[in-house]
């Protein structure tokens, strides 16, 4: 706002220290740097929403679930599924979803899966919605048709229909004809829902940013039970009161202390694999050599440069949907920025590592030189200290020519407006001791004068050749003939800026758009080495060596073994050597007194291991029967060892620690080379047990 001041004796005079030199009222405060970042950080820790389509079939499994955290659809291709629904009961306790789409026409099976599903009252964390949709809305050909016009942002708008077909063909299976109608399905709720854009316009769609595919072959079954009992994972009560999203942190558990990712999307990662854990030899020695590289002593540097430049890599998901929604912040320029040069910096780090190496090879090759032109796009048009300062998107110098002129004339408006005020005061009342020529943007020029004593009603604050407009702090607005032709002279310079400038952010948020394929798989290669590098940190620290995989090995040899939580309370821990397999046994009964070490040794409960267990099983069996008579309880652990012992070769791989000694006593097992058993001695000073 420009103003003119005066005296009594009508002296004009120039601005005044605290008068806002661009001629608008001053903005709120802005968050520095620093705070925006800290803002996004908590952002980022906002509980995203999972929401999941269904489709069960003569044997087969479709699913797709759409996440908020990432605004991405994941499918799972075509898969079989016993009657009882195992593997969907799998995906269930994996992700937790919200809701559960599927058709009202069902097979029985599923309709009593779902009635038991929507029954848990007591389900962590709580039991979703069960969602049907008239069958009619899964057809093959609708659901088709639903996902070749979908509205995506990561396909180019050059593509012609033709490319686009081709395109999503590419990423989404079609040949699986019942994930393309839980594709369908879960789209036609997403718009009914409208998840995500609940508020918007009508003509705004639900963001899309991506298909991925999961797949959950070549995983190791392992139960719930079974996470808790070894303390793989452990939820406690957060502290902070500020928390307030889950009121949970991580306690002491193997996650926990291998958890030393420096980006969300890392630790979001290492979890998943804690919940999907592998068997494929090639992709677990994948990420073991990288784990071993980064180990040796010469690449300690390289990692903490790695780990320093993956620290700032943020969010994409969430700054690409409200690029997709128009929602963008001035933050979200300065991290997706940071972003993208650390990318670039991580990728020419890789191309100095050895490219044998697969993840190395792949980052090196796929961060393309898409990510050098967003970020020369952004570095070139984003005024970031302008767009702090002004709490909106501002661009550069140089950028528009029609902008950079409107801007000069809007910043000589101070000087402009104290000379027109001077004139406007010569021809008031003399008793008006000062007064000031204003700028509101949308409501244009006007004329301001201090409230004299004797204007006390309405009627007093006529004035002639003037329009009364408002009274505010005691100062009178009007207009004049000078302040209209002003409107008519430079317009609303003030709004005209803004608007160009909001063109300029739409258009560059249309070429980020166009590559966010890119920045997704930036994100998915950035994640996976910040757990490579937390898991190295970790092995480093804690002493632990590459476990060696060989086909040819039926069982498990551990050399030395030692407990990761235990040896970190301990004040005394004796590491354990074991093998199980091959002439070595298949069953170890391990007898001992308390607090000899038994339960450190292995420790879990029988829980659903008796229906499931395969010869490829591992079986931890701690203090069975504990809690019942005698009697009881070895009769129950004779009876549950025999039925596995009974198959023969096709027995589980199966540890037993146990204080019923009448089981060895009183030969209640049978003899033969699958059984051994296994005297553990108290070593004096050790702090542990049962």
């Amino acid at each position: 706002m420009a103003s003119l001041g005066a005296n009594p004796r009508r002296t004009p005079q120039g601005l005044g220290p605290g008068a806002a030199s661009s001629g608008f009222p001053s903005p709120a405060p802005v968050p520095g740097p620093r705070e925006a970042e800290e803002e996004e950080v908590e952002e980022e820790e906002e509980l995203a929403e999972i929401h999941l389509c269904v489709l069960w079939n003569s044997g087969y499994l479709g699913i797709a679930y759409y996440d908020t955290s990432d605004s991405t659809i994941h499918f799972m291709p075509d898969a079989p599924d016993h009657e009882s629904l195992k593997l969907l009961q799998r995906v269930l306790d994996e992700i937790n979803p919200q809701s559960v789409v599927t058709s009202a026409k069902q097979d029985e099976n599923m309709t009593r899966f779902l009635g038991k599903l929507a029954s848990q009252e007591h389900r962590e964390p709580k039991r979703p919605e069960i969602i049907f949709l008239p069958s009619v809305d899964f057809g093959l050909e609708i659901s088709k048709q639903r996902l070749l016009s979908g509205n995506y942002s990561f396909i180019p708008d050059s593509m012609t229909a033709t490319e686009k077909i081709l395109f999503l063909s590419s990423i989404i299976p079609f040949d699986c004809l019942l994930t393309v109608r839980a594709l369908g399905g879960l789209l036609k709720f997403l718009g009914r829902r409208r998840i995500g854009v609940e508020l918007e316009d009508y003509n705004v769609s639900v963001p899309i940013l991506g298909f991925k595919k999961f797949m959950l072959t070549h995983l190791v079954n392992i139960d719930q039970d079974t996470y808790s009992v070894l303390q793989i994972f452990k939820s406690e009560s957060h502290p902070s009161v500020y928390k307030v999203a889950s009121g949970l942190k991580e306690g002491l558990s193997l996650f926990g202390i291998l958890n030393r990712c420096r980006c969300k999307w890392g630790e979001k990662l290492l979890r998943l694999w804690f919940t999907r854990p592998t068997h494929d030899l090639g992709e677990l020695n994948s990420r073991l050599d990288v784990i071993q590289f980064f180990l040796l002593p010469q690449n300690l540097d390289m990692a903490q440069m790695l780990h320093r430049l993956l620290g700032h890599i943020k969010n994409v998901p969430l700054i690409l949907k409200r690029m997709k929604l128009s929602h963008t912040k001035v933050s979200d320029w300065q991290v997706l920025y940071k972003t993208v040069y650390s990318a670039l910096g991580l990728r020419d780090a890789c191309r100095s590592l050895p490219q044998s190496i697969q993840l190395f090879r792949d980052i090196a090759q796929e961060f393309s030189d898409d990510l050098h032109h967003i970020a020369s796009l952004i570095g070139k048009v984003v005024d970031f200290e302008g767009s702090l300062a002004e709490n909106r998107f501002t661009v550069l110098p140089n950028i528009d020519p029609e902008i950079d002129e409107k801007k000069r004339r809007l910043m000589g408006l101070p000087n402009f407006l104290t000379e027109v005020a001077r004139k406007e005061l010569e021809n008031l009342d003399s008793r008006i001791p000062s007064c000031s020529v204003i700028y509101i943007p949308l409501i244009g020029f006007l004329l301001s004068i201090p409230r004299l004593p004797s204007m006390v009603e309405a009627s007093d604050f006529e004035i002639n050749g003037l329009d009364f407009m408002f009274l505010s702090e005691e100062k009178l607005h009007y207009r004049s003939a000078r302040t209209k032709e002003l409107d008519a002279l430079l317009g609303d310079l003030h709004c005209e800026i803004r608007d160009q400038e909001t063109l300029l952010m739409y258009q560059l948020q249309c070429q980020v758009l166009a590559r966010a394929a890119v920045l997704t798989r930036v994100l998915d290669l950035a994640s996976r080495l910040d757990v490579l590098l937390a898991l190295a940190s970790a092995a480093r620290d804690y002493g632990y060596s590459r476990p060696r995989y060989s086909p040819r090995v039926l069982g498990v040899r551990i050399q030395n073994g030692r407990h990761p939580l235990m040896e970190l309370c301990a004040r005394t821990f004796v590491p354990n050597s074991t093998e199980c397999g091959g002439d070595k046994g298949r069953v170890k009964v391990i007898t001992g007194p308390n607090s000899s070490g038994k339960s450190i040794y292995l420790k879990q409960q029988v829980a659903k291991a008796v229906n499931n267990a395969t010869a490829q099983s591992l079986v931890l069996i701690d203090e069975f029967g504990k809690g019942t008579n005698t009697v009881d309880g070895l009769a129950l652990l004779a009876a549950v060892l025999r039925y596995w012992l009974a198959r023969g070769p096709t027995c589980p791989h199966i540890f037993v620690a146990t204080n019923f000694l009448s089981l060895v006593q009183l030969q209640l097992l049978p003899q033969g080379p699958l059984v051994q058993y296994l005297d553990w001695p108290r070593v004096s000073g050790q702090e542990g047990g049962d």
